[in-house]
C-alpha cells in the first residue's frame, strides 16, 4: 500500500530579498492590527482596495520624494551641513540645495534639502531599537548599534525629484549621502525601508549593484512577513523611493516564502525596468526578460527543468494594514491558475513558474521499526500542539504526515503544513500532489486528525530542522545495501 511520501514540494530558491532583506536573508517585521488606511494614503491612491489596478506604467505621474538619514552618536569631526555643501559642489548635475523644506508636488528639478537636528533627534526620530538592529542592521557592529541608542545627532535629508528622473536622481542622491556620511563618520538611516547601513554596506547594496543605470531592486527594498490570520502575508517597502506602487501578496504558508520572495522581488525587478501592463489587473512577468543579469541569473539558475519562468499575475489595489508604507499598493493573486480554492492556485502558480521535482510514492509495508518510529513521533504532538498555540516564531512551520483515502481505500501519506490545531482537528495546507486521491490538490487546505498522524517535522526560522524519523527509516528499507 502507499507508504509515507518521501519526497514533498517545496520550491528549493535562493530568497533575493524577504523579510520578508537582499542576498538570502530573511528579515521578519511584527505582526501589525489591521486599521483603515491613512485618509493621505487613500486619496494618493484613489484606489479601491480589490479592484483591478490600471493598465499601463505603475510608474507615478507626479514628483518623487523620499528621505535619507545620517546618524551621529557623537559629534562629527566636520560640519555634515558643511560636508553636504562641499559634496553638492563637486557633484555634476547635483540636485539644488533648498534653504527650506521641498514640496514635493512642486518639485520640477532635482532638489535637496537637509536638517542638521541637534536637539529632537531622541524624541522625534530615534534611531532602531537593538532587535530591530539585529533584524535590520546592515553592516553595523554591536558597538555602532549600543551607540545608536543614545544617538542625540542626525543630518535629515529630503529629496525630491520629476518621476522621469528617478534613476538618475536616486543614484546621485545614493551617492551624495555616502559621501557625506563618510566624510563625517556617520551611519546611513533609509526611511522608507527601515535600514541602518553602514557606509561600506551601502556602497556595495545601493550603489555597486547599479547595472546601465538600473537598479538591482532586491538591494533597494524590503520584504516585511508576517502571519496575518492563519497565513503569512507580505509587503515591499521601499519601492516609493522610484515613484513605483509597493507589493503584497497574502495567504501564503511559510514553506512558501522563498518562492514568493522571489516573485515578489522579480515583479518588482520589472516594473522599474520599465513594465506595463496591456490590460488591467493582469501582467505577464516573463523571468527571463528582466534586463538586470544580476537580478535575473540567479533566479534563472535554480529553476526545474520543468518551469515555466512566467507568472500569470492578477493584480488589485492592495488593502492597507498598519506598518505598510504610505504608498499605493498592489496585491497579487493567482486566480489565472487553475485550482478550487486561493491555496490550490497559488501552489499551481509556483509550480508552473519555478517548476517542482516530481512528488514520489513509495510502496511498502510498515514494519515494527517504521511503527515505532512513528509512535515516538506522536508521543511529541501534545508538545508541538503547545508550541502552536503560544505562537511560532516568524518563519516557523510544523508539517504533519497524514493517511488520505485513495480510491481503493488504502492509504496515501502526505505532508500538510498546519494552519491550525484545535484539540485533534489539524487544518493546514496540503503540500504534496497526490497521486491516487481523487478530488484533491497539492495547496487545498484540508483537515487531518492527530490521533492518525504518522510523523512531523518543525523548521525552525534558523533552518533547524526537527522530526521526519520515518523517512530515514523508509530510505533505508529502499536501500538496504547502503
Amino acid at each position: 500500500m502507499p507508504s509515507p511520501k518521501t519526497t514533498a514540494f517545496f520550491p528549493r530558491l535562493a530568497l533575493a530579498a524577504l523579510v520578508l532583506s537582499s542576498a538570502g536573508a530573511v528579515a521578519f517585521a511584527a505582526t501589525p492590527t489591521a486599521t483603515a488606511a491613512p485618509a493621505t494614503a487613500q486619496s494618493a491612491a484613489k484606489a479601491v482596495p480589490g479592484a483591478p489596478v490600471p493598465a499601463g506604467s505603475p510608474q507615478q505621474t507626479g514628483p518623487v520624494h523620499f528621505q535619507f538619514a545620517i546618524y551621529y552618536a557623537k559629534t562629527p569631526a566636520t560640519d555634515p551641513m558643511a560636508a553636504l555643501r562641499g559634496r553638492l559642489a563637486k557633484l555634476g548635475g547635483s540636485p539644488k540645495l533648498l534653504k527650506a523644506a521641498p514640496t514635493p508636488a512642486t518639485a520640477t528639478e532635482p532638489v535637496v534639502f537637509a536638517n542638521w537636528n541637534t536637539t529632537t533627534v531622541l524624541k522625534e526620530y530615534r534611531a532602531p531599537s537593538m532587535e530591530m538592529l539585529q533584524r535590520f542592521g546592515r553592516g553595523i557592529s554591536r558597538e555602532q548599534a549600543e551607540a545608536l541608542q543614545t544617538a542625540d545627532k542626525a543630518l535629515i535629508i529630503d529629496f525630491a525629484h520629476p518621476a522621469q528622473q528617478s534613476s538618475a536622481a536616486m543614484q546621485k542622491a545614493l551617492q551624495l549621502t555616502l559621501q557625506v556620511a563618510r566624510d563625517t563618520n556617520g551611519l546611513l538611516w533609509d526611511e522608507e525601508t527601515r535600514e541602518v547601513f553602514s557606509p561600506d554596506e551601502w556602497q556595495k547594496r545601493r550603489i555597486d549593484t547599479w547595472a546601465g543605470g538600473v537598479p538591482d531592486m532586491s538591494q533597494h527594498t524590503t520584504i516585511h512577513a508576517y502571519r496575518s490570520g492563519d497565513l503569512v502575508r507580505a509587503i515591499t517597502l521601499g519601492m516609493s523611493k522610484f515613484g513605483l506602487p509597493d507589493v503584497v501578496v497574502s495567504d501564503f504558508s511559510w514553506s512558501s516564502n522563498r518562492p514568493m520572495g522571489n516573485l515578489v522581488n522579480m515583479f518588482s525587478q520589472a516594473m522599474v525596468e520599465g513594465a506595463t501592463l496591456a490590460q488591467p489587473g493582469q501582467y505577464d512577468l516573463d523571468l527571463r526578460a528582466l534586463k538586470h543579469a544580476a537580478a535575473r541569473d540567479p533566479q534563472l539558475t535554480h529553476l526545474k527543468p520543468n518551469a515555466a519562468a512566467v507568472a500569470k499575475l492578477s493584480l488589485v489595489n492592495g488593502t492597507w494594514e498598519s506598518g505598510d508604507p504610505q504608498n499605493r499598493l498592489y496585491e497579487i493573486r493567482f486566480d489565472r491558475y487553475k485550482g478550487p480554492d486561493r491555496y490550490a492556485q497559488q501552489t499551481a502558480m509556483l509550480v508552473s513558474v519555478f517548476g517542482a521535482d516530481e512528488d514520489s510514492v513509495t510502496r511498502l509495508k510498515h514494519n515494527d521499526e517504521l511503527l515505532a518510529a512513528s509512535k515516538a513521533a506522536n508521543a511529541q504532538l501534545p508538545k508541538l500542539r503547545d508550541a502552536f498555540a503560544k505562537g511560532l516564531q516568524p518563519g516557523e512551520y510544523i508539517l504533519v504526515k497524514a493517511p488520505f483515502t485513495t480510491r481503493s481505500g488504502s492509504n496515501e501519506w502526505m505532508w500538510v503544513e498546519v494552519a491550525r490545531w484545535n484539540g485533534d482537528v489539524i487544518e493546514g495546507l496540503l503540500k504534496n500532489e497526490p497521486v491516487e486521491v481523487p478530488n484533491l490538490h497539492a495547496g487545498q487546505m484540508v483537515k487531518v486528525s492527530q490521533a492518525k498522524v504518522f510523523d512531523y517535522m518543525r523548521r525552525y526560522a534558523d533552518g533547524r530542522e526537527e522530526g521526519n524519523e520515518t523517512s530515514k527509516i523508509i530510505a533505508r528499507m529502499q536501500n538496504p545495501k547502503k
